[in-house]
C-alpha cells in the first residue's frame, strides 16, 4: 500500500540551511568543545586520585586538530609525578615504591563513560539544530 507525502519546498530548504550551518560552524565548536569537555573530566578524575602535594599541578594544554584528529594534552608538572604515577625503585635500590597509576586509571574510567556523554551532546546539538 502507498501513501503520499507532501513535503514543501520551503521545509526543504529550510533544513539544507540548518544542515550547512551545522556542518560549517557549529560542528566545529561542538568538537572542540566536547574534547575540552573530556579533558577537563580526565583532569578531574586524575587530581582526585593523586597525592596532595601533586593535585594542583594537573594542567589541561590547549585543543589543537591534525591529521583528522582533536589533541589536547592532560600532564602534571609536579617534581615527583611521573615517580608517583608509574613507581619508582628508592636510591638504595633494595625496595622499588609501586606506582599510583592515577592517570592511567583515570583514563580507562573516562573510556567507559565517553560514550554516554559524547552521545548526550551530540543529541543536544541535534535538538538545538533542529527545534528552534
Amino acid at each position: 500500500m502507498a501513501s503520499l507525502v507532501k513535503v514543501g519546498y520551503l521545509e526543504l530548504a529550510q533544513l539544507r540551511d540548518r544542515l550547512e550551518k551545522l556542518q560549517q560552524r557549529d560542528l566545529v565548536k561542538f568538537q572542540e568543545s566536547l574534547v575540552t569537555e573530556l579533558a577537563e573530566r580526565l583532569l578531574k578524575k586524575a587530581a582526585k586520585r593523586t597525592p596532595t602535594g601533586l593535585r594542583e599541578s594537573w594542567t589541561l594544554g590547549s585543543v589543537h586538530y591534525a591529521n583528522g584528529y582533536y589533541e589536547v594534552e592532560v600532564y602534571n608538572n609536579g617534581e615527583n609525578a611521573s615517580n608517583v604515577e608509574f613507581g619508582y625503585r628508592r636510591e638504595d635500590n633494595r625496595e622499588s615504591v609501586p606506582g599510583c597509576f592515577m592517570l592511567r586509571i583515570s583514563e580507562k574510567e573516562l573510556e567507559q563513560d565517553a560514550d554516554k556523554i559524547v552521545e548526550g551532546k551530540l543529541m543536544k546539538l541535534l535538538r538545538g539544530a533542529f527545534h528552534d
